[in-house]
């Protein structure tokens, strides 16, 4: 269940943001100044959209959402941000200090709910693209295990690993490179060990 932080000093316009979200299936952290909605942040690291008024009570939305993107460095955040002005220069200061979107008030249903639904949307977007960087470190990571100089016996051909320790160099390869191993015989050894019995 997505969690939505909502910060609205009027109290008719939190009641109905509350209703209506909890109607849709979200989880609602409500408050009702910024300060309030900054130390609610702080404490819930789950949060992942946050529904900001512009004009509040001790911290405004604005610095809100700053104080907001300046923490939130690892898990993704949705701020959509609540302003009764609609003009140009409110909208670029608003995304200049972090907000994903905006809403003008009156906040109409409809449009409310499709924009947390792109918010969805782009959250989930966010955590397949973080998961996604993270397998391709790993691979990295173990392609960088396998580069450099590897010592190997000139006779039994097992390997020494970090700590010292001879390995076959099956064990070796697994152990580093994520690899399984299925076995045959190539053709020379098929022939030196395996010689076809000579005809009588």
């Amino acid at each position: 269940m997505t969690r939505v932080l909502i910060a609205e000093d009027d109290s008719v316009a939190r009641r109905l943001l509350t209703v209506h979200l909890e109607k849709w299936g979200y989880a609602v952290t409500c408050t009702a100044d910024g300060t309030a909605a900054w130390e609610a942040f702080e404490s819930d690291a789950n949060i992942e959209i946050a529904i900001l008024d512009w004009n509040m009570p001790g911290i405004d939305g604005i610095e809100l959402c700053r104080r907001m993107r300046a923490q939130r460095t690892v898990r993704s955040l949705y701020i959509l941000l609540c302003t009764a002005n609609n003009a140009v220069g409110d909208v670029i200061e608003g995304l200049n200090a972090g907000a994903d979107d905006y809403l003008t008030k009156p906040l109409d249903r409809g449009e409310l709910r499709a924009r947390l639904r792109v918010g969805q949307r782009t959250l989930s977007l966010e955590t397949t693209l973080r998961r996604r960087i993270d397998e391709l470190n790993d691979a990295l990571a173990h392609v960088k295990q396998l580069q450099g100089l590897i010592p190997i016996c000139m006779h039994c051909k097992n390997i020494r690993n970090d700590g010292d320790v001879w390995q076959r160099v099956e064990q070796y390869l697994a152990d580093r490179g994520n690899v399984k191993f299925s076995h045959g015989v190539c053709d020379e050894c098929l022939e030196k060990h395996y010689p076809e019995p000579a005809t009588p």
